[in-house]
């Protein structure tokens, strides 16, 4: 170290003459201490305060150049030395000579700059103002075509700056996306595959930038699903896969992207995976597998590439998926039915799907969870089998299969996501009047809707079950329905929805309440009273947001209601009159039309 406060000393003093010999040699000393140990080295040369010289000795003419660049780049490792070096002034000098034409220079000089830049909020912005990475970018551009192993290093480290510049920076992300480094680094990756190092640092890069929103239209635009593709298809180890997989997923969330990969061949290659590692324990079999399943997922999401991959129900990816149902692998279970989930996107898929027996297939799956079971599987089963009872020809196909029955055993369940699935599931199957009978009369069932209505840490929870209840009286129109509801206290939720902010769960609500007090006022009558039913229609008449159906509902059920004594008091106390008269000359006729009649009604009543 004493040799190393000597070479400093001299090195003031060379720095100042300009004698190039004996400044090469104390940098020499220099770079020598520094590979023997940087840290305690680097600590020397901030306490001398030689780096405020090294900004004299960047100059392009000097052949000592390369080597000071080489010095700022192995002390810029340590993070203590990054501030010092923007406040020595470097950055400029340093940006400066990106325009060398010389390759080490060059080199150095990249190594520098993305050193200081790494974790470094003021190396970073020096950088940016000094215009640093649009002459990088430049130079990516400039060389690209170029493959002899110099020139894919000085592309490793200036890819390598760009990264250590922009790293989870979105506002310097945007920049060089704006600057057009997407095509750039695509067409790098192309031309370099043959490069570990070099396609290592595309990937990376790819990564960062895949995250933000504006750049999957520059890749969409790029041939990257190809490129990315091909690579994958070359790779044998794990850890270079999953570096793809992780490019991937984030583009994959890109529509156009997801059709460009299914084109390039990625779902042959994930299917590949998953059949070579589903016997396997291994924990890196294990993650790949799932991460190849996820990503086949995603894939789907899109309505061309899904329909793509459907091909009539006849595709043998399609058959593929299939096979994963009744698999053993919890894995293989959820990316088949969410698989399903998502081919079941419109009324052609669905339609053939359940005239092909997906459905007992997903009623065995569930079987298999009932007891214990997978919550994300039955999640996904239930998810599918609602998304497959949407179109109309298959409620009645489906119900005769049994699907109410496999559904209602995970009643008992205490997790909302599957809770949500299992109402939405059910909601969609009792179009017809004597499911929803059948189901309306099972008291363990309403029993658990009320409960479930007042799930406030789960609004869409509570919000299925209101609008199931309200659907089983309005497809049954059953008093036997509307008896076991109002016995389970089911009839304040329906008044509490007529209130809701969504105007077609207030229409649910108000219609479904219409047909209790046409049907069964008597038992319904208390519950209705105390839920202040006749002040909340008296709100939703005199606001003049209110939607008109939901005028119109009100009214109807105000006429209604006049079969009750005590809520025809309610009625005339509020004075309902003076509210209804004014509708008369409601723009919407039906509401007008309705006003009529409720006035004609209370003035008669009256």
């Amino acid at each position: 170290m004493d040799s190393l406060s000597d070479t400093l000393k001299k090195l003031k003093i060379t720095a100042a003459d300009r004698t190039e010999d004996c400044l090469e040699g104390c940098l020499d000393c220099l770079l020598q201490a520094l590979a023997q140990n940087n840290t305690e080295t680097s600590e020397k040369i901030q306490g001398s305060g030689i780096l405020e010289l090294f900004a004299n000795l960047l100059t392009p003419q000097s052949s000592c150049t390369a080597k000071v660049a080489n010095i700022i780049a192995e002390v810029a490792k340590n993070e203590f030395m990054r501030i010092p070096c923007v406040d020595a002034g470097l950055i400029s000098p340093l940006v400066q000579l990106l325009n060398s034409k010389d390759q080490e220079v060059l080199l150095q000089t990249g190594r520098a700059l993305g050193n200081i830049c790494y974790d470094s909020h003021e190396g970073r912005s020096a950088v940016d103002q000094a215009g640093g990475a649009q002459i990088v970018i430049d130079h990516l551009r400039s060389l690209c075509s170029i493959t002899d192993p110099a020139n894919e290093k000085l592309l490793t480290v200036f890819c390598g700056m760009l990264m250590n510049y922009s790293n989870e920076n979105d506002s310097l992300q945007a920049q060089l996306i704006n600057m057009g480094v997407i095509p750039t680094l695509v067409k790098l990756l192309g031309i370099h595959c043959h490069n570990a190092a070099l396609t290592e640092m595309c990937l990376v890069a790819f990564g960062n930038l895949a995250e933000l929103e504006s750049s999957k239209e520059q890749f969409a635009s790029t041939n990257i699903a190809e490129e990315l593709v091909k690579l994958f298809k070359k790779q044998i180890e794990h850890d270079k896969r999953e570096m793809i997989f992780e490019v991937l997923a984030p583009l994959a969330e890109n529509d156009a992207i997801k059709l460009q990969l299914v084109e390039a061949g990625l779902v042959e290659c994930l299917l590949e995976i998953v059949h070579q590692k589903v016997g396997s324990d291994k924990e890196d079999d294990i993650a790949e597998l799932k991460t190849a399943s996820d990503l086949m997922v995603l894939l789907l999401l899109g309505d061309e590439s899904m329909q793509k991959l459907f091909e009539g129900g006849k595709g043998s990816v399609f058959q593929r998926v299939l096979s994963w149902i009744p698999s053993n692998n919890h894995q293989l279970q959820l990316a088949g039915a969410l698989a399903i989930a998502n081919f079941a996107r419109n009324d052609g898929n669905c339609i053939h799907m359940v005239d092909n027996g997906i459905v007992e297939k997903l009623m065995d799956l569930l079987d298999r969870h009932v007891e214990d079971g997978n919550v994300t599987v039955q999640h996904a089963a239930l998810s599918a089998l609602r998304n497959l009872a949407i179109p109309v020809v298959n409620k009645a196909k489906m119900l005769s299969a049994g699907v109410t029955e496999t559904v209602l055993k995970f009643l008992k369940s205490e997790m909302p996501p599957v809770q949500f699935k299992l109402l939405g599931t059910l909601r969609m199957l009792i179009d017809a009047q004597e499911a929803a009978e059948q189901l309306g009369k099972n008291a363990k069932l309403v029993e658990r809707l009320v409960e479930w209505c007042e799930a406030k840490d789960h609004a869409g929870v509570m919000g299925e079950s209101n609008r199931l209840l309200s659907a089983l009286i309005r497809h049954s129109k059953s008093k036997d329905v509307i008896k076991t509801i109002v016995q389970s206290g089911g009839i304040k939720h329906l008044v509490t929805m007529a209130t809701s902010e969504h105007v077609i769960m207030q229409n649910e609500a108000l219609v479904a309440l219409a047909l209790i007090a046409a049907l069964e006022l008597g038992p319904a009558e208390k519950d209705l009273e105390s839920a202040k039913l006749v002040q909340i229609l008296h709100r939703l008449l005199a606001d003049e947001r209110s939607a008109p159906e939901i005028k119109y509902n009100s009214m109807v059920l105000i006429c209604a209601l006049m079969g009750s004594e005590s809520l025809y008091k309610e009625v005339q106390d509020l004075a309902f009159l003076d509210v209804v008269s004014k509708l008369r000359s409601h723009e919407n006729k039906s509401v007008a039309q309705q006003a009529s009649l409720t006035e004609q009604r209370l003035t008669v009543e009256s």
